[in-house]
């Protein structure tokens, strides 16, 4: 009888144990993304997406193989036949590549032809989980190894990332091959598990010194890796070229403070653009003069 009593709290605290993994972690991998039609229905009516002027730009679209197993779907944009400047754009979770053409135009005006893509479980793309740079730094080794076959391996190309693509960006380039130009990285995360670790503070009422290693495990186990293995913060002091770093000064859900850590590690070839007006993603929406103004600074700082 008392082996019995102590043998149910025990079950208890694991069954307990195990939903909280695996309820964690499905939030992690499975954030609940926007709808496609939404994103576009969006930038329509902000006026950031003009259908005709899209349809009209001469693309092809191609699918890309991932190393693990599935395909990403990419838009070549090519306005310049005779230019041999790129720009490769990598969207944030929950959104796609529409969300990427506001970014796109600003370069398109600047002679660049560029490509736009859905990361791994976004837009037309395939995959099944988000793992916020681990897994898309990979692929978009697998964009810019399909530039270099179509374009030659001394193509110019700079890469832009929006909030989890800004982290993705920096992740290629500290620790994956630092061959883009340059780079911009726009409301970019320091490291995963501090950003895990500011969102529940809004998120749950649960506290972090108990979610956090439970959370971690049961990541590794389902999907691969640790909150430690996705580290822009790292990553950064391994890239010697030119960073243009981005941040809304009211983002609530990434801190400004982590792109000024970012920054930070960066010794040298870098900028910063803190915009003033705006939340998370918005430092173009709220600050468009501005932002492209800071691009114009930071391309004229670093020739190419």
């Amino acid at each position: 009888m008392m082996k019995k009593k102590v043998f149910i709290p025990i079950i208890s605290v694991i069954s307990s144990f195990i939903a909280l993994g695996f309820f964690f972690t499905n939030l992690l991998m499975f954030m609940r993304k926007k709808e496609d039609s939404f994103i576009q229905e969006r930038e329509i009516k902000a006026g950031r997406l003009n259908l005709d002027d899209f349809h009209s730009l001469p693309k092809i679209q191609i699918n890309i193989p991932s190393s693990y197993g599935y395909n990403l779907n990419c838009l070549f944009v090519t306005p310049h036949a005779s230019s041999n400047k790129w720009m490769i754009f990598c969207h944030g979770v929950t959104e796609n590549k529409y969300n990427s053409i506001k970014y796109m135009n600003i370069f398109l005006k600047r002679g660049f032809n560029a490509i736009i893509y859905d990361h791994r479980r976004h837009g037309l793309s395939g995959g099944k989980t988000s793992s916020y740079g681990f897994y898309e730094k990979y692929d978009l080794e697998a964009v810019v190894h399909e530039l270099k076959r179509r374009e030659g391996n001394d193509v110019m190309f700079g890469i832009h990332g929006e909030s989890m693509g800004a982290a993705t960006a920096l992740l290629y380039g500290g620790s994956i091959q630092d061959d883009a130009a340059f780079y911009i990285v726009d409301c970019p995360f320091s490291t995963f598990y501090e950003q895990v670790k500011h969102r529940m503070k809004f998120e749950t009422s649960l506290p972090s010194w108990l979610v956090l290693p439970i959370g971690n495990l049961f990541l590794k186990i389902r999907d691969g890796y640790h909150f430690q293995d996705v580290s822009p913060l790292e990553a950064v002091k391994n890239i010697s070229k030119p960073v243009l770093f981005i941040h809304s000064e009211h983002d609530d859900f990434i801190p400004a403070s982590m792109s000024k850590q970012l920054f930070d590690a960066k010794k040298d070839n870098k900028q910063f653009f803190l915009a003033t007006k705006g939340g998370h993603a918005q430092s173009l929406n709220e600050n468009p003069k501005e932002y492209e103004k800071a691009i114009d600074t930071f391309l004229d700082s670093f020739p190419i």
